[in-house]
């Protein structure tokens, strides 16, 4: 493998990893702090929803997969 592949498949890696990452911390204390609710609980991902969170993880994984391209240079984006 070359070098741009390996760099590539790390920077998939780490946004993806990311992108779950921000999502979990939307899902367990974003949502419960702006619920209008006092006492309301964390939301599960199945109580929220598989599409929804893969929806939800996929932008933030695109935000950090464009960052990550720019400063290791793995050119997944055309210029």
């Amino acid at each position: 493998m070359s070098s741009l592949t390996i760099r590539r498949l790390v920077v998939i890696g780490v946004s993806t990893v990311l992108g779950f990452i921000i999502s979990m911390l939307v899902l367990y204390i974003f949502l419960p702090a702006v619920s209008p609710n006092v006492n309301e609980e964390a939301v599960s991902i199945m109580d929220y929803g598989l599409q929804y969170f893969f929806w939800t993880a996929f932008p933030f994984a695109m935000i950090f997969l464009t960052i990550l391209d720019h400063f290791m240079d793995s050119r997944i984006w055309p210029e």
